[in-house]
């Protein structure tokens, strides 16, 4: 097992969404003492967002590249090989009003590249990062679980299953900011899932 994990709160430390993805990497290190293990922490190490300067890089052949355009494709290429080597993803998601982290939406706009990481086809869109397993660790401030307002479950089933990537499975933290107990609840129900996940 190679496990990728990545922290994708605002905050370097005490965030939610990085302590319960904290929390599902250690689990699965306790099952599988042999695993590789990497983190990547997106608010420590901030990825550029998807711009103009970016697109123009990415839609440059290679070969005709500036070394400025050379240099930022090169961080997406990074992004794209580090999850092209790990079979295992612990993704730590936080809710900003009610979407994902910008942090989160970066790594994904960068490592969703046609022809790399998925192509088109002519029985229509193929993902290629097949055969992961990704645990979902969702911390919220109040309770959203499948309710109307929970924008980002099908955003991630969408985007993870496009990219190749089916085998998804959610943790919920929710109710963190509605006080103590809530939150030791939401926390609890955390670890129900978790326990549900792996049976």
């Amino acid at each position: 097992m190679k496990i990728l994990q990545i922290n994708a709160s605002a905050r370097r430390e005490g965030g939610n969404s990085t302590r319960l993805a904290d929390s599902v990497v250690a689990r699965l290190r306790t099952d599988h003492p042999e695993a590789e293990f990497t983190l990547r922490d997106l608010a420590a190490t901030p990825h550029p967002v998807l711009d103009e300067v970016a697109l123009a890089a990415l839609f440059t052949p290679a070969d005709q590249r500036s070394a400025a355009q050379a240099q930022r494709v090169a961080l997406d290429d990074a992004l794209i090989a580090e999850i092209q080597a790990h079979d295992t993803l612990v993704l730590g998601v936080p809710m900003y009003n009610f979407g994902v982290s910008v942090q989160l939406k970066t790594w994904i706009d960068a490592i969703a590249r046609a022809g790399v990481t998925f192509r088109y086809t002519a029985q229509g869109p193929e993902g290629l990062l097949k055969g992961k397993t990704v645990y979902v660790a969702l911390a919220r401030g109040g309770l959203y679980r499948d309710t109307a307002n929970d924008s980002q479950v099908p955003y991630l089933k969408s985007v993870l299953g496009f990219l190749g990537m089916t085998d998804v499975k959610f943790i919920y933290a929710e109710g963190l900011a509605m006080g103590p107990e809530a939150a030791a609840k939401g926390f609890a129900q955390a670890q129900a899932d978790l326990n549900a996940a792996l049976a």
